[in-house]
């Protein structure tokens, strides 16, 4: 009966020693494998269309902006986008305005 338990475990024991591949996928299904981790920290990364997720980035950055390519765009809306990005033009009033405002008329509301 012994010899039959013996036996029993010795089997087991070897079925379960098995040897797991790490590949490139391995960290995308459950976590990173590392011995030594490096300082990472949670940064949420927007995608040109809106969407964002959270990522593991290794400087301290609370949200990073992926740039939009201009050239998926249509005709119409790259030129309202390139139009954007020009600096505005400051509109300059060079009239005088007439200014009959009398002071001493306000005198009595000072204070003391």
């Amino acid at each position: 009966m012994k010899s039959h338990i013996l036996a029993l475990l010795s089997t087991t024991r070897n079925s379960l020693n098995f040897s797991r591949n790490f590949n490139c996928w391995t960290a995308g299904i459950t976590k990173i494998h590392r011995t030594t981790y490096e300082r990472t920290y949670p940064t949420v990364l927007v995608n040109p269309d809106g969407s964002s997720i959270i990522i593991p980035y290794h400087e301290p950055r609370g949200i990073i902006k992926l740039p939009l390519d201009i050239f998926t765009l249509s005709e119409a809306e790259r030129k309202a986008r390139l139009e954007r990005r020009k600096p505005k033009t400051r509109v300059k009033i060079d009239e005088d305005i007439e200014d009959d405002f009398d002071v001493t008329k306000y005198l009595n509301f000072k204070k003391k």
